[in-house]
């Protein structure tokens, strides 16, 4: 199944703390000089024109980035964010959404690699365009559950697999806590970070308890978990409430960052008065 656009979506509050916290990992791995591999197992067209008809059609970067933009002071894990976002938006007004691809592109250093998986045909031919001169990225139409045997571990033994599959199919699920277990098999100090979405489904509030379970059993450094709820549910008791990072070996300053963050994005994206924020770690991280 391969309806999913993530272009619709782009920039929504979802992205905003998914994309937030991939860059504090980011400058986190960057502290040091030894080069760092990236995974992203689904990892879109690259960057999206927020003025595109794609964009405009539900117009949830209103409701996610938009409400961030131009806020004179924040925290300092989001005017990161916000900092790496206005890279694409050089005249100050907001009209480009970076995903992941070309966030880690910008934070990218020569000793770096970003190895990026994309099944959908459309996004594929997009994301291939915007690195076919770029030799330290690699653009893989393939399944990037299944790549992880050949990218993992990388030869610094100091990487990142980002795994956000749009869940559309249920067993989306399943496949993110088999990979984080191949993961930690093959890589145990490795970081792993995973986006879900928060909505009435069984399967979403399963998989932070099948995650903190794999964690403990393998990872070297911990876990921490940063969930944000930012809206009600529809008439029909359904939608996405807002969504959850589970980060597996989490970089010791993240939980202060997220700690912080979280608090300012309740209050600049809640959609009603009921909008939280929680965070949960391990003992380790």
């Amino acid at each position: 199944m391969l309806a999913y656009r993530h272009a619709f979506h782009a920039g929504n509050h979802a992205d905003v703390l998914k994309h937030a916290t991939l860059v504090a990992v980011l400058h986190h791995l960057n502290a040091k000089d030894k080069g760092w591999r990236l995974v992203d197992t689904h990892a879109g067209a690259g960057a999206y024109a927020l003025h595109a008809d794609a964009a405009q059609k539900l117009g949830e970067y209103r409701q996610g980035i938009a409400r961030l933009w131009q806020q004179g002071s924040l925290p300092p894990l989001l005017a990161d964010y916000i900092a790496a976002v206005r890279q694409f938006n050089p005249q100050d007004e907001l009209l480009a959404y970076p995903g992941s691809p070309c966030l880690a592109k910008a934070l990218m250093r020569p000793q770096d690699q970003l190895r990026l998986y994309e099944l959908h045909p459309t996004d594929h031919t997009l994301l291939a365009e915007a690195f076919a001169d770029d030799r330290t990225v690699q653009v893989q139409h393939a399944d990037g559950f299944a790549g992880i045997k050949a990218q993992l571990p990388p030869p610094t033994r100091r990487g990142l697999l980002l795994m956000d599959p749009s869940y559309e199919l249920k067993t989306d699920y399943a496949a993110v806590a088999a990979a984080t277990q191949e993961a930690l098999t093959r890589f145990a100090e490795g970081m792993v970070m995973v986006w879900y979405p928060q909505i009435d489904a069984r399967e979403s509030a399963n998989l932070p308890v099948r995650l903190k379970a794999l964690a403990n059993a393998q990872a070297r450094k911990g876990w921490l978990h940063a969930r944000l709820t930012v809206a009600e549910p529809n008439e029909r008791g359904f939608g996405m409430l807002g969504s959850g990072v589970f980060v597996i070996n989490p970089p010791h300053t993240l939980r202060a960052q997220l700690r912080e963050a979280l608090q300012v994005l309740v209050r600049l994206l809640g959609q009603f008065a009921g909008a939280s924020q929680r965070l949960e770690l391990s003992a380790e991280a």
